[in-house]
């Protein structure tokens, strides 16, 4: 993702390469996979239990309860106000609550974010060509 953004620098998506911007990106990005996307497997593995997928469900409510505390510093992103691709991977992977039973309301910040990244038009527009909206 951040060589994506590097390719577009005018989008802004991530910050300058070296800088501390940069790393608090990488933080998100890092948190994003190992620990946010890691926790959402047992809901998308054929072999897990319905015991494995409650404590799945209980895990992720802990990555929420996280992303929504840092949130709620009334950031508009997760860097401040400029999205960058971080947002669109924590959106990807929070929006998954919405196939497992997990209802982000619980989390007002985290679906503020969450409903911010979703109405932008690029958003709709790969949402609508996977098929995920009409």
């Amino acid at each position: 993702m951040q060589f994506i953004a590097d390719q577009h620098a005018d989008l802004k998506l991530a910050p300058p390469a070296g800088s501390l911007e940069r790393a608090h990106l990488q933080e998100h990005l890092n948190y994003t996979s190992s620990e946010l996307h890691k926790a959402f497997w047992p809901f998308f593995s054929r072999t897990s239990s319905e015991a494995e997928k409650d404590q799945a469900k209980s895990n992720v409510t802990k990555k929420f309860d996280y992303l929504d505390a840092m949130l709620s510093d009334s950031r508009m992103y997760l860097l401040g106000d400029q999205f960058t691709v971080a947002d669109a991977y924590m959106f990807v992977v929070c929006n998954w609550s919405n196939f497992v039973g997990i209802d982000l309301s619980e989390w007002p910040a985290l679906s503020a974010n969450v409903d911010r990244v979703a109405i932008r038009p690029a958003t709709q527009s790969v949402m609508k060509a996977e098929g995920l909206l009409n």
